[in-house]
This record gives C-alpha cells, sequence and structure tokens, in this order.
C-alpha cells in the first residue's frame, strides 16, 4: 500500500540531473559511496550499542553484502546496521544534502571512539547511484522499538514513493538498483570484485560479495580413510565466503604493534610488489591533525621506476585518490605507501582536495617525518643508511632539487662515494682535502670511461667522489647555489692546479722543450689542434690527455637539453678542450727528436694524431668519422709494425 508520494527537495531547478551526471568522476564511485554508507550504517548502530541506547546480540555478526543478479539486472547492497524510520528517510533521502551522518556526529559529537570516525560528511554519494540506474530502491527498518519497515522508490527524476517495506524483516537497509542497458558491466561478478578492492580494501566493516542466481552449496559426504586403511564418510561443511576486505589495515595499528613481516607483508599485498622496501616510515598522529599511514622506500632495479611511485590517500579508510599532490609533496610521490587523514577537507564527491590551510601542515608534517627518520637512520645505524644510499639518493636529490626546507632539513646526511669505496659528507669530504683543493670537489661520473683521470688521481694521493646519479648535474649546480664558495669540478676539467704538473717558468731548459713539443703537435694536427698544454704527469705510460672546461661543458649540456625541449639550439655552446701533452712520457720525447728529421715528418704527424684519438677516447667515446678515421690509423700502424 503507497503512503506517500512526494518530490524530492532540492533548491535549485534541474540540479538532481546534474548530480546524477556530474558529481562524480567516475562512475565506479557509486559502490564505493553506498558501501561507505552501509559502514556508516553499522558503525552509528554499534556506538548507540556501546552506549546502552540499542541492544545486540554477543555473537552478532556486522557485514556488508553486495548482490548481483544477472536476470533481474539489479546490483543489491545489504547492511545490518542502523536502519531509518519513515521520516529519517523523508529527512536524509528526500532532501538533497541533508547528511545523516552529520546529523549524528552533531548528537553524538561528544561519545564517540577515537578513531570510529563517521565516513560520510555529505549526504550527497546515494544520489551517484543514479548514474548506473533506471531505479532506486532502499528497503529499511530502524533499530528503534516498533519501528514499521519501509520502502523508498525512485526512478531518476525527482519524484519518489514511499510504502511499506516486505524486503527488510530484520534491522538494516538494503539498496537496490536496477542498472541501465548501458552499464550491464556493473553487474559482472569481477567487474565489481575489482571495484570493492580499489576503493574498499579496508573499511572496517567486512563485505562480501554474492551472486544471487548461483545455488548455494550444501555440505556433503566425502569418503575418508583411516590409518588401518578402512574406509569411511565424513559430512563436509562447504567453505565459508571470506570477506573482500582487512578490517583491520596495518595503518591503523600502532607502531611498536607492528612487526617487520607485518610491514612487508602489507606492502606485499597493497602494492603487489614483491621485492622488500628498504625500510618504512609508520606515520600516527593525533594532533593538531588526524593522520596515519606508511610510506615505503622501495628497492629499484632501475632509477626510472622510482617515477612510478604510489601513495594511496584515503579518508576514513576510504580509498580516495592515488598520488594527491597537495597532500604528498610531489618528491614524495616517488615513494610507495598509504596515508589516512580525515581532516582533510574534500569537495563532496570525495575525489579532490578543497584549498585549505591545513592541507599545507599536513604535508609539511610529512615531510618533517620522512626527513626525522633519514637522519635517525643516518645517526644510529650508519652501516644500513650508506647501503640504502644508491637507492634512495635520487629520491633525496630530487626532494632537495623541489623543495629547500627539505633540504636544510637533510643536508648534513647527503653523502658521496669516494675513490675509496667509502661514504662522507660534504663536510668530510672538504675537511680532509682543504690543504690540496680547498671549498673544491672533485667527481667522476663515470668510472670506467674516466678511469684513466681516477687511477692519476689515485697516483697523486687525491681524492674526488662519484656522482653517477641522473640528478646530479643539477644537484651540484644546487649545491653551489647553497653551499658558500664550494664548486664542484669533474676530474678531467683541471690538472695542472691541482696536481702542480706545469712548469717552472725559470727553467728555461724545460720551458724550451715544452714549447719545442707544443710546436710539434701544432704542426702535425694543423686544423685540427686543439688548445695544447705540455706538463709533467707521474704516470709516464700516458702521452696526453683531454681536460674540458667545466664551465664551458655544463654550458653545452645544458644548451643540449634546452634544444631537447624546443627551447634552444644545440651546439650554441661548444665544449672548451685541452690536450694536454706529457713531457714525461719516452714517445712525447722521441717525437720531439724525430720533428728535427725532416725524413720523419709524416710518421711523426702519423703519431701525434693517434696520441690525439687515443686521448679523445680515453675521455669519451668518439664520433662516427673519428671513429673511422682511427681505425684506419690503427691499421696502418699495424701494416707498419708488421714491416719492420
Amino acid at each position: 500500500m503507497i503512503k506517500e508520494n512526494g518530490n524530492i527537495s532540492i533548491d535549485t531547478e534541474n540540479i538532481f540531473p546534474i548530480i546524477k551526471k556530474w558529481l562524480y568522476s567516475d562512475k565506479d564511485i557509486f559502490i564505493r559511496e553506498v558501501i561507505s554508507n552501509a559502514c556508516d550504517a553499522i558503525s552509528k548502530f554499534q556506538r548507540l550499542v556501546s552506549l546502552g541506547e540499542a541492544t545486540a546480540s554477543n555473537d552478532e555478526e556486522y557485514k556488508v553484502v553486495v548482490s548481483f543478479n544477472k536476470e533481474k539486472g539489479t546490483l543489491k547492497f545489504s547492511d545490518n546496521g542502523i536502519g531509518m524510520t519513515e521520516e529519517e528517510v523523508k529527512k536524509y533521502i528526500n532532501q538533497v544534502a541533508f547528511s545523516g551522518a552529520t546529523d549524528f556526529l552533531e548528537k553524538y559529537k561528544d561519545k564517540m571512539d577515537e578513531g570510529k570516525d563517521i565516513i560520510g560528511h555529505f549526504g550527497l554519494g546515494f544520489y551517484s547511484t543514479f548514474m548506473v540506474s533506471t531505479k532506486v530502491q532502499i528497503d529499511t527498518l530502524s533499530f528503534k522499538d516498533g519501528a514499521e519497515a519501509v520502502k523508498w522508490v525512485c526512478e531518476g527524476g525527482t519524484d519518489y514513493e514511499i510504502s511499506s517495506s516486505e524486503e527488510r524483516t530484520t534491522r538494516g537497509t538494503t539498496i537496490t538498483l536496477y542498472i541501465n542497458e548501458e552499464d550491464k558491466e556493473f553487474l559482472d561478478e569481477y567487474k565489481v570484485r575489482e571495484i570493492i578492492t580499489k576503493y574498499c580494501s579496508f573499511l572496517p566493516t567486512e563485505i562480501y560479495l554474492e551472486d544471487e542466481n548461483k545455488p548455494k552449496e550444501e555440505p556433503k559426504y566425502e569418503t575418508k580413510k583411516k590409518e588401518d586403511g578402512t574406509e569411511y564418510q565424513e559430512l563436509v561443511e562447504p567453505e565459508a565466503p571470506k570477506p573482500l576486505n582487512d578490517i583491520h589495515p596495518l595503518w591503523m595499528k600502532k607502531p611498536n604493534e607492528c612487526t617487520d613481516e607485518e610491514y612487508k607483508d602489507f606492502y606485499r599485498k597493497v602494492f603487489m610488489d614483491f621485492n622488500e622496501p628498504l625500510f618504512w616510515i609508520h606515520l600516527n598522529v593525533d594532533y593538531p591533525f588526524n593522520l596515519k599511514g606508511i610510506l615505503y622506500f622501495p628497492k629499484l632495479t632501475h632509477e626510472v621506476e622510482i617515477r612510478e611511485g604510489q601513495v594511496k590517500l584515503f579518508n576514513n579508510q576510504v580509498f580516495v585518490a592515488d598520488n594527491i599532490k597537495e597532500v604528498i609533496p610531489e618528491f614524495l610521490l616517488l615513494l610507495k605507501g598509504v596515508i589516512d587523514c580525515p581532516d582533510l577537507p574534500l569537495n563532496v564527491s570525495r575525489s579532490f582536495l578543497q584549498n585549505d590551510r591545513d592541507v599545507a601542515k599536513i604535508s609539511n608534517h610529512i615531510i618533517k617525518k620522512v626527513a626525522d627518520k633519514l637522519v635517525d637512520l643516518f645517526k644510529n645505524n650508519r652501516e644500513e643508511y650508506n647501503k640504502f644510499w644508491p637507492d634512495i639518493q635520487i629520491f633525496i636529490k630530487y626532494g632537495c632539487l623541489r623543495d629547500e626546507k627539505f633540504y636544510d632539513k637533510i643536508k648534513d646526511i647527503i653523502i658521496f662515494k669516494n675513490l675509496k669505496g667509502e661514504f662522507v659528507t660534504l663536510k668530510d669530504y672538504l675537511e680532509a682535502n682543504k690543504e690540496k683543493h680547498e671549498n673544491k670537489v672533485f667527481y667522476a661520473n663515470d668510472e670506467l670511461k674516466q678511469s684513466q683521470y681516477i687511477k692519476m688521481f689515485k697516483e697523486y694521493d687525491l681524492d674526488a667522489v662519484i656522482l653517477d646519479c641522473t640528478l646530479d648535474d643539477h644537484f651540484i649546480t644546487f649545491l653551489e647555489m647553497h653551499e658558500n664558495g664550494v664548486k664542484f669540478k669533474r676530474i678531467d676539467s683541471d690538472i695542472s692546479e691541482t696536481l702542480g704538473s706545469k712548469t717552472d717558468e725559470n727553467d728555461t731548459e724545460a720551458v724550451e722543450v715544452n714549447k719545442t713539443i707544443e710546436d710539434v703537435f701544432k704542426n702535425a694536427l694543423g686544423e685540427n689542434a686543439p688548445k695544447i698544454s705540455v706538463e709533467s704527469l707521474k704516470n709516464a705510460e700516458t702521452p696526453a690527455m683531454i681536460l674540458i672546461s667545466e664551465e664551458s661543458r655544463r654550458m653545452a649540456e645544458m644548451s643540449k637539453m634546452y634544444a631537447q625541449s624546443g627551447m634552444g639550439f644545440a651546439g650554441m655552446f661548444n665544449e672548451e678542450k685541452t690536450l694536454v701533452i706529457n713531457n714525461n712520457n719516452n714517445i712525447v720525447k722521441k717525437l720531439a727528436e724525430a720533428s728535427k728529421d725532416d725524413s720523419k715528418k709524416e710518421d711523426v704527424s702519423f703519431i701525434c694524431e693517434h696520441i690525439l684519438d687515443l686521448a679523445k677516447i680515453a675521455n669519451k667515446e668518439l664520433s662516427a668519422d673519428e671513429m673511422d678515421k682511427f681505425l684506419k690509423r690503427n691499421n696502418e700502424l699495424l701494416s707498419k709494425v708488421i714491416s719492420l
């Protein structure tokens, strides 16, 4: 029997179709909203029971059941929560945006349990169901004594119908959606399971998924064998259905209640990453805002992977989104983790953040906790910190580049690997080398290609750091701006000043020899001759080496980078190269002597060109044209050797 017909109360004409079509960014969000409401209904009832305002059996199992029926085209959500009276249906359903959760919170705000907050606050979530439904039906029975079951039906307009319900005979609410023809995918078990897993994996009430058309499994007898081999029949109960969610997520526990294995298991389950994380940070804040979560530092197999981080944002255990930059600073998105913050100022769809000063406070707090963890690890477990450094350095350096406040917090724990394989801070390196080159940091970015220079540094008892991270070019510029007077120079940029390899100008004989060697190479190389410097190197085996001006190299690299982004021209700046000739090398000495014999002029030029190519190869790869010439010359050299 129909008790009442009416219109849903809305203030703006035609707003209901707008709500249905545009309120939510994704259609599947309706499942999150309805299940969240069901969990709220159960939480409200549990709270009333604890206050003595409602009664329930001690063994009551609270749950939300989602069931689908492909034949009928229905999707149902059923809970055994607080239920609604006819008056409450009119109040909370017929008046758009009048949230029952808000009303309940206001009434019981002084009696809520810590960590038992109500999920919903806006009252619009229910209407997301109309995005996929031709008709929505609510059957509900309030916990209140003497309450009658109520049925509410709406077919997508503002018109509704209220009558008595035969569907609900026990406390709680069932919402039945009659799915649109174009949205039948929401009747597929795997699709619904996927959505529930995405949004509701950690809701505080167990969630079950059922197929109404699937026959119920009955107990059956199975043949078993005793130890003596005789057979017997045993009644076996069907396996009990398992909930789709974990009602006690790890981040809701206190850090001292969690084991390392639990952290690792949670990481594997949430992120489907079977590589163990390096370490983690457990966030557990109650004041001045409520913030819980776990941030993991993943182990990377390649630097590029770090961009694929995933920080999941939750609101009262309801999944909201991945990687919300207003809360999680950009550089922290390189991590993997979960953040649950009920205090976040979400918009009505719970999909996006509203601008709020608290968001910045939360973001800054997360940065502080990450920095504190890193500092603590550095101070109290330096060995582990050093071991983790190759994996976490790109995260730390990126964080410094993106957030100077973060740099200020962790600048003293940034470490560098030196030529001895030790990890040192910038302060340690500068202090150890201040007598040899004050405020100057030498570095290598390719140990293999720069092996000749590294060997030379070791021969002179000098040290350098290894900078082979993709961000290091930007990072050293950043450090030069923030560390007063400190300059970084690549190991192949300068030797004379550091090594004291220049010839004494008062030694006229040596100066004359150097001038002869310089002229020999200039004449031999002709137009191809770079800037030439003759110096004394300890290692007599090396005839020559290439030096590249640090400033010109950086300008050339910057020019190339801008060209790639369409903001300039490649080759706008060229590297300033110097060919350093080692006057201690026997080949070089012989060339100086041979140059006096005109009959050997061709051979002298040939060897000079070969020395130049060898120096280039030791510095970096030859171009295709240079390599072709080198190979031809090398083959010619071998032919001459054979003919001896």
